[in-house]
């Protein structure tokens, strides 16, 4: 279920009053669903734009078009219209675009995967770098490769142990250690030199 509220079906509907072309909607559709870039898009669509297998809700004077593969990623989505002063913002809450944690049902892989995508890669991408999970062992040993500004980074060792394997060993049960597989000697971008030449 999809709310929009009285003052963004408002809005729309004037932006429509305007443009003037029978039939047209709004179309909302999640872009990147189920990473930490995930979006919601919303853009006019005239009857001939559509595919057809498109959810619609009725509003008042317009229908809003929701992409059939974005409807389980939108599901409690709520688009508001807010005025602030002499300004108004239209803002879309999506609380599952991002995708879920998985529960303690799921494999230590899907769990560390998940810490590793949604809160440790953001935070490493400030430096322009990644992160990837080679291996999880039984014995929950997690074996990363690191890329990007992190490979060849003189910090990637302090990342590594104060960052990524107290984040990992905190969030999620299971795992024991994290290990580098990383050749740092190939890095060509380093975020900082090793021996700290810059």
């Amino acid at each position: 279920m999809i709310n929009i509220s009285d003052t963004a079906q408002a809005h729309f509907r004037k932006l429509i009053e305007r443009e003037a072309i029978p039939g047209l909607g709004v179309r909302l559709s999640a872009v990147n669903p189920g990473t930490p870039r995930a979006d919601a898009r919303l853009e006019f669509a005239e009857p001939s734009e559509l595919a057809g297998n498109e959810w619609a809700v009725d509003c008042e004077g317009f229908t809003l078009y929701v992409d059939a593969d974005s409807v389980p990623w939108l599901d409690g989505a709520e688009i508001d219209y807010v005025h602030q002063g002499t300004s108004a913002q239209l803002t879309i809450r999506a609380p599952k675009i991002k995708g879920e944690a998985p529960g303690a049902e799921a494999s230590l892989v899907e769990r560390v995967r998940w810490v590793m995508e949604n809160e440790i890669n953001p935070q490493l991408a400030s430096h322009g770098g990644h992160a990837t999970v080679q291996e999880v062992s039984a014995d929950g040993v997690v074996v990363l490769r690191f890329g990007g500004g992190c490979h060849g980074c003189g910090l990637a060792d302090v990342t590594l142990k104060q960052g990524i394997e107290k984040t990992l060993m905190a969030r999620v049960p299971g795992v024991t250690a994290v290990r580098d597989a990383t050749d740092h000697a190939s890095g060509q971008a380093p975020y900082m030199r090793r021996g700290g030449a810059g």
